[in-house]
């Protein structure tokens, strides 16, 4: 039978600033991707998070980012290859802290925002993550954008020794050229329950998805993700879920 991983960002909370349903969301995802203070996060949302993953028997995985907490880390930084290696270092180690404090381990890393859409399409920043993940452990698996745009990325995670998970996104919209729409462009991030839950379906069974022009393009994947922040987060990621599992697809970590 078919399976795949479901992911969502999450410990994007900050203070007193409260950002997504993470209570909600947890108990239905099979992957979580904390947030590890740079582009948001806080020590104590970072351990509550690993607490609450724990408790739903859902994976921790690293989520780091530009060190932008004003722009949520969606604004592009110009960083050198050893500034990157050591910030994706300096981050992972310490999720990686609340992980054993709290008797569990850090199942993966992906990168946030801008950092994750640079590192598809800038060699120097696919390998400042690429070298910072190997560095800290290299057992550690690495979510890659699925389809062309993520073949430069996948390949120097792989020369330098790290597993490769490839990541689709069904609260987003794709360019032809299998980009994520910007968020600036109206429709780039879906909130139809039904449409979301249909093109995670198609992702999961046909490894497809339909683009900005309606056309299908290919993007196998072997984990989907759901935003935190999206409106409602909760009730589409049970609508996503009901949906797989209804068709036979088994939702499990990677």
């Amino acid at each position: 039978m078919k399976s795949i991983d479901l992911n969502c960002d999450m410990g994007e909370s900050f203070g007193s600033y409260s950002i997504g349903a993470d209570d909600a969301v947890m108990p239905h995802i099979t992957s979580a991707n904390i947030a590890c203070g740079w582009h948001a996060g806080d020590p104590s949302v970072m351990e509550r998070t690993v607490r609450m993953a724990v408790e739903h028997g859902v994976k921790s995985g690293a989520h780091p980012g530009y060190l932008d907490p004003m722009g949520f880390g969606r604004r592009f930084m110009e960083l050198s290859c050893e500034e990157l290696r050591n910030a994706i270092v300096y981050q992972v180690g310490a999720l990686r802290g609340f992980c054993s404090a709290a008797g569990t381990s850090i199942s993966h890393v992906k990168p946030h925002g801008a950092l994750y859409n640079n590192a598809m399409v800038d060699e120097t920043v696919a390998r400042g993550i690429a070298e910072g993940v190997a560095r800290i452990d290299a057992s550690l698996p690495v979510f890659v954008l699925a389809g062309v745009k993520g073949q430069n990325m996948a390949r120097i995670c792989r020369e330098n020794g790290l597993r490769v998970v490839r990541e689709a996104f069904p609260d987003r919209a794709y360019t032809p050229e299998g980009n994520l729409a910007p968020r600036t462009m109206a429709g780039a991030v879906k909130t139809d329950p039904s449409e979301i839950a249909d093109r995670a379906l198609r992702m999961a069974e046909e490894h497809r998805v339909l683009d900005i022009n309606g056309d299908l393009i290919e993007i196998e994947a072997e984990t989907l993700c759901l935003h935190g922040d999206t409106p409602e987060a909760a009730t589409l990621v049970r609508s996503i879920r009901c949906t797989l599992e209804t068709s036979g697809i088994i939702v499990k970590s990677v």
